[in-house]
């Protein structure tokens, strides 16, 4: 009932950037890697069609939830995993990416899919930043009022966050 009020006044649902942030880290809320609590439900934050998401630093301490129309931005703290410094996680973090190299370059043409059994949707546009498999980047798509967070897969290839590759 309340999510349905808030929706319909125009409000972003805080239950929506949970799941959002629980897909991105690939941990639930309060489990080791995941958020340490919920997005606050009395935040009355402007609907967004689509929010980015990113680490706040190489040590995965916090989550950057970001609209950027409407503009705003959230910091999600991270469950720290037992055991792991924030100097070890740097390191394991800089040694994922030196694994892995770029398949989109910034300024590269992309493909964007999104789709499921019987349909999908393409669109091009432009990376606006490098990417490795699996990771995520920012791709600017004509007529979209901002940029698109993608997941990067093959050379000029993405897929939405959320569908399948």
């Amino acid at each position: 009932m309340i999510l349905a009020l808030l929706a319909a006044a125009g409000f972003q649902a805080t239950a929506s950037l949970d799941r959002a942030v629980a897909a991105f880290t690939g941990h639930a809320v309060g489990e080791e890697g995941g958020a340490r609590t919920p997005v606050d439900a009395r935040l009355r934050l402007a609907a967004c069609p689509m929010v980015s998401l990113s680490w706040r630093t190489e040590a995965h301490d916090a989550v950057v939830v970001a609209c950027s129309g409407p503009d705003w931005r959230l910091f999600v703290p991270v469950v720290r995993i037992a055991g792991i410094t924030p100097a070890a996680t740097t390191a394991i973090a800089q040694a994922a990416v030196a694994k892995a190299a770029p398949v989109i370059k910034r300024g590269d043409p992309v493909l964007v899919e999104a789709g499921t059994d019987g349909f999908s949707v393409t669109r091009e546009g432009i990376a606006m930043g490098d990417a490795a498999p699996g990771s995520r980047f920012l791709v600017k798509v004509e007529d979209a009022k901002g940029p698109v967070q993608a997941v990067a897969t093959v050379d000029g290839r993405a897929v939405l966050p959320g569908w399948s590759q």
